[in-house]
């Protein structure tokens, strides 16, 4: 954002004309002033407080000021910045997201697989602004959180209040997909990608979610299947949003990929492991490579003129000016 100006020449004469007037002033005021002593002979002079000078040359300072801003005021101010606008649409991506309690398992990092993945949804949101992101929970249910929209504000609003376990203890795999299917097959982008996020089996729902893939490769949707977290001893940490409860310990992993490769292979979709953060923040990378933004950007130029507001402070200055003379120093000055 900068500053410019519609006619800059009236700017040059309130710099030249000023400067003039006080020359004026200064160098043959003097020759025409009378002055006049009203101290007795012998008697002792009055000494104010302060110095009046001071105080004229700063009335004076200040009326100057009010004519530069009037000059400012014609030169036509405006503030301009340029911002960019989408010119096509881009594409629509539904992210489906596992929220079991097994996703709160540390393994990323500091973070748990829950954290971790939200994270680089948020991330890779805004590396994408042109695209519309939604979400699908999956737990014993599943459910469309959000529709595929480029309000981010109503992105982070929403991943920021997922909670582990909201839809249940289950992992409804094929159900979660089989609900991104039906929504992101009415969608007109020109690329429409679902991304399931998720680190165990399919365990609930009526849909087998290697059929709910399968119709995702008919519809012609990209579809990307990230495994998260790894086998073993891993340790839990989060609060039920149920029951309010503090839930701790240590669980065993029995991560199984293969039944992730089968599921992406059959929607004609790709596989990537993410055992540990490193790997799920690559995963994100690839995607973002995989799935080049199919959008077209332009610049608009945003004027807002800044006229009214120089004017109206030199009106203000001005007035009080005026009314600091006439009602307070009165015929003084």
């Amino acid at each position: 954002m900068n500053v410019s100006f519609e006619q800059p020449q009236w700017i040059l004469p309130g710099v030249l004309i000023i400067p003039l007037i006080i020359f004026l002033a200064r160098f043959f005021r003097p020759a025409l002033a009378l002055r006049v002593s009203f101290i007795p002979a012998g008697g002792t002079p009055f000494k104010p407080p302060f110095n009046p000078l001071w105080g004229l040359r700063l009335l004076k300072a200040a009326e100057f000021l009010g004519v530069f801003l009037l000059f400012i005021a014609a030169a036509g101010p405006r503030f301009v910045s340029a911002e960019t606008v989408w010119l096509s649409r881009g594409a629509d991506i539904l992210f489906v997201v596992d929220m079991s309690p097994s996703m709160a398992g540390i393994d990323m990092g500091h973070l748990n697989r829950f954290e971790a993945a939200r994270k680089l949804v948020l991330d890779f949101a805004e590396r994408r602004p042109g695209d519309a992101v939604g979400l699908v929970g999956v737990g014993d249910d599943a459910a469309l959180l959000l529709p595929p929209t480029v309000d981010r504000q109503s992105l982070f609003s929403r991943l920021d209040s997922l909670q582990i376990g909201e839809l249940g203890d289950g992992t409804a795999l094929g159900l979660g997909l089989a609900i991104a299917g039906l929504h992101i097959a009415k969608s007109k982008a020109p690329r429409r990608v679902v991304i399931l996020i998720t680190d165990g089996e399919n365990n609930a729902g009526s849909v087998h979610p290697e059929t709910a893939a399968e119709v995702l490769g008919e519809l012609g949707v990209s579809l990307w299947i990230i495994g998260v977290g790894s086998s073993g001893k891993i340790p839990v940490d989060y609060v039920d949003p149920l029951t309010r409860m503090r839930r701790t310990g240590v669980f065993e992993s029995r991560f199984d990929p293969e039944n992730l490769k089968l599921i992406a292979r059959r929607g004609g979709g790709i596989y990537l492991a993410a055992p540990h953060g490193d790997a799920l923040s690559a995963a994100f990378s690839r995607i973002d490579r995989g799935e080049a933004s199919v959008g077209r950007t332009g610049i608009r130029i945003r004027e807002t003129p800044l006229r009214s507001f120089f004017i109206a402070a030199a009106l203000i200055l001005l007035g009080t000016l005026r009314l600091i003379r006439r009602r307070i120093l009165g015929a003084f000055l």
